[in-house]
């Protein structure tokens, strides 16, 4: 796909099919709270390279309770001292629970690896133990996928101008952002080792190419849910109880509470 031409996706096509995906990604839901199941989606890739959009799409319309995002903060001293996957663990799903890591334990293979926030020891250690920890976590029923989003630098730094002058956007724009300009061969270098340590048989890693977030967004959710054998099951049957009859109830007058002004009259 990187090396051939694509036509523009229309922006009626984007959001007809993904609305369809999106009641799919229900279905999932629905089946992953009635099975039991434990779903998690580990998201990776450079900065600016679509993950967090995907991952809006993907939870715009599911349960908060069922669905949820892990976007963790920088090691405190304490766990810095913990084995490196510990922290990751508690956030692992029970039955009927899909978690999403926005970024995951690979902060070892990737950022901290080039910016040597980790020594050589902790990464060679990691590159060992990753693999026999996901094929524990396979072993014990979680359904593990992992997606690797691959942007090319001249889009990553289109993207970056774009939040550099949208207020809304700007937040995004991190230090570590910038440094990512410079080290761009470094983090290909670190990707490539990733996979060749952790693409195993029993959790490969699924390129999306994501120059055209519209194409990625909706090609990664196809392939999630091509990858999961769910269902689709049958929601119970609710009916709206009628209204009972008045008790009496008044309401208290308007003017002994507190109301929001009305902005929109000015509008």
């Amino acid at each position: 796909m990187a090396d051939k031409k694509v036509t523009k996706l229309s922006r009626a096509a984007y959001e007809s099919e993904l609305l369809r995906l999106q009641t799919e990604l229900v279905k999932l839901q629905e089946w992953v709270r009635a099975e039991g199941a434990r779903l998690v989606v580990v998201f990776e890739g450079r900065d600016a390279a679509g993950k967090g959009g995907t991952i809006k799409r993907v939870t715009e319309h599911l349960n908060p309770r069922v669905a949820r995002i892990a976007a963790l903060p920088r090691p405190t001293e304490r766990q810095r001292t913990q084995w490196y996957f510990q922290r990751y663990v508690e956030h692992l799903p029970a039955a009927g629970e899909i978690v999403l890591f926005d970024r995951s334990w690979y902060n070892r293979a990737g950022v901290e690896r080039v910016m040597d926030f980790c020594t050589k020891e902790e990464y060679q250690r990691f590159l060992r133990q990753c693999p026999i920890f996901e094929r524990m976590l396979v072993e014990d029923g979680i359904l593990l996928r992992k997606y690797w989003f691959s942007v090319s630098d001249t889009e990553q730094e289109a993207r970056f101008r774009k939040r550099l002058e949208d207020p809304l956007r700007r937040w995004k724009l991190s230090p570590m952002d910038l440094e990512s300009i410079n080290r761009w061969e470094a983090y290909s270098r670190a990707k490539d080792a990733m996979l060749v340590h952790t693409d195993i048989a029993e959790v490969p890693w699924y390129i999306v190419e994501s120059d055209d977030k519209r194409r990625a967004r909706l090609n990664m959710i196809a392939h999630l849910l091509g990858t999961v054998p769910y269902q689709e099951v049958e929601p119970p049957v609710i009916e709206l109880p009628e209204r009972p009859p008045s008790t009496g109830y008044q309401r208290p007058p308007r003017d002994l509470q507190t109301y929001v002004p009305d902005h929109t009259a000015g509008l």
